[in-house]
C-alpha cells in the first residue's frame, strides 16, 4: 500500500520534515517515491508547504495519509 507520511530531516533537536509518498513497508526514513512538500515545526509560524495537486493525485489513486499528515494538512 502507498502512504503519504513525514520523513525526518534536519539535525538533533532541530527537526524538519518532508511530506513524502512511500511504500508502507519501508522505514520512516527509507526511500520514497515522491516528495510533495515540507513541514517545519520549529519555525515561529510552523512553515508548511504542500503541492495540493500532487496530494490530490496520490489520494485519487488510493494512497492513505498518516495520522500526522492528516492533522497538519487539515484533510
Amino acid at each position: 500500500m502507498t502512504v503519504i507520511r513525514l520523513t525526518r530531516m534536519g539535525r538533533k533537536k532541530k527537526p524538519f520534515y518532508r511530506i513524502v509518498v512511500t511504500d508502507s513497508r519501508k522505514r520512516r526514513d527509507g526511500g520514497w517515491i515522491e516528495s510533495i512538500g515540507y513541514y517545519n515545526p520549529v519555525s515561529p509560524n510552523k512553515d508548511m508547504k504542500i503541492d495540493e495537486e500532487r496530494l490530490n493525485y496520490w489520494l485519487s489513486v488510493g494512497a492513505q495519509m498518516s495520522d500526522r499528515v492528516k492533522k497538519i494538512t487539515g484533510k
